[in-house]
């Protein structure tokens, strides 16, 4: 019951403080050490596809394992002095494990530049969370780019992590994170880093797999309960979760399109290249910056639902389980 209740408890931290600018985020850590993987290993492999895909393996292999060897000892030793310090340790790395008051946060900024600011404030804004160019972005696609992006790390950012810190404490949790900070900076089919980044990604694929069903199916019923249109977020992601090139990223953002009536995704600048990717959602009202909140609602309530739900699975396991 303590696991319980060290994630519920790291989950309302994250609700009611977010990700404090000043204090040092294990994902900054993570990055720092990708880039300098990322040097040793090109420099001690040949450069041949071949080669870079053994590098990129290596990468994948050390960075997850080693970041869950770590957090483990830590917690071991802190332990030895007092239970009391592991628990909280555990606690405080939950916390930073999830992100959603930051997702939140930062959406909110994009929203406020388009009702407040310039198109230039808005494309500033948005590009603090997408990966994709923005100077071309228009209103509607600053805010499809924000709604996409919330949608997506509805899974990535919260349930996910939740999903392993309810199943393996904050190490899992933090390994979950290693692996997708991984993907992110070196996942992409880009000339640099197809060789190198597949091993990562598909290893964030594996890791996603589950989460971002789960995600989809507590956003489908987050929007019954929140007003939004419940009947058409099913029949979207039934429809259309399979429109990306990832396994897992179409998911949320089918659920989310159907569930405020809107369509996302659709052709996208990466590096300077058009990339012409499939539409999600049917284009039932044009989209506006309000959808933005709306979508944040939908964040917030699958989160709430995903805590209460995997921790009653989790509950009962204990329970019954035996584990």
């Amino acid at each position: 019951m303590m696991w319980l209740l060290g994630a519920a408890l790291s989950f309302v931290l994250d609700l009611l403080l977010g990700d404090p600018e000043k204090l040092l985020h294990p994902v900054v850590v993570m990055g720092k050490a990708i880039s300098r993987l990322e040097k040793i290993l090109r420099a001690g492999f040949p450069k041949t596809p071949r080669g870079e895909r053994a590098a990129g393996f290596v990468l994948a292999l050390l960075l997850p394992v080693g970041t869950l060897a770590v957090t483990s000892a830590a917690l071991w030793a802190v332990g030895l002095i007092h239970p009391i310090l592991r628990f909280a340790l555990g606690i405080f790395w939950g916390w930073q494990a999830l992100a959603l008051k930051g997702l939140n946060t930062e959406s909110k900024r994009v929203y406020t530049a388009l009702t407040t600011g310039t198109i230039e404030d808005a494309r500033k804004a948005v590009s603090r969370i997408v990966g994709r160019d923005t100077q071309r972005l228009d209103e509607a696609g600053v805010t499809r780019a924000a709604v996409e992006t919330v949608a997506e790390n509805f899974s990535d950012g919260v349930l996910a992590p939740l999903f392993y810190l309810l199943l393996g404490g904050a190490p899992l949790a933090l390994c979950y994170k290693a692996i997708n900070t991984m993907d992110s900076m070196v996942g992409y089919k880009n000339e640099r880093y197809l060789y190198f980044g597949r091993c990562a990604a598909k290893l964030d694929d594996a890791a996603n797999w589950l989460p971002a069903r789960l995600s989809a199916l507590l956003l489908v019923l987050a929007s019954a309960l929140l007003g939004e249109d419940a009947q058409g977020a099913w029949r979207i992601w039934r429809r259309d979760r399979r429109n990306h090139a990832s396994p897992n990223s179409a998911q949320t953002e089918a659920a989310m399109a159907g569930a405020l009536g809107i369509r996302l995704a659709g052709p996208a600048w990466y590096f300077g290249e058009k990339y012409d990717k499939p539409t999600i959602g049917d284009a039932k009202r044009p989209v506006e910056p309000n959808d933005i909140l709306r979508a944040d609602r939908l964040l917030y309530g699958g989160g709430v639902l995903g805590l209460v739900l995997l921790g009653l699975v989790r509950w009962a396991v204990l329970r019954w389980g035996g584990i």
